[in-house]
């Protein structure tokens, strides 16, 4: 299912909630929410860029920083650890 950003409608007042932009996951099936799920606030539906793949040096770096090591296959049976 998507992940979809809303935030206050411009010159409403919200909560900490629905001030800066929040997420939530709905089917493509759900209607847009209109309002706050916390205050009742009228929210709007934000236009935001995907997140689709990225660099292999990107993922690289994260999976080094999250802990993950990386193997390398150099024969039959043989790896060297790159990370």
């Amino acid at each position: 299912m998507p992940i979809y950003e809303y935030k206050v409608t411009e010159g409403e007042k919200g909560c900490a909630h629905c001030v800066e932009r929040f997420e939530i996951i709905q089917s493509l099936s759900d209607d847009k929410l209109t309002v706050c799920p916390e205050c009742g606030a009228p929210v709007v539906k934000q236009i935001s860029a995907p997140s689709v793949g990225g660099s292999k040096a990107a993922f690289d770096d994260r999976a080094k920083a999250a802990g993950f090591s990386k193997l390398k296959k150099l024969g039959k049976g043989e790896y060297e650890k790159q990370y």
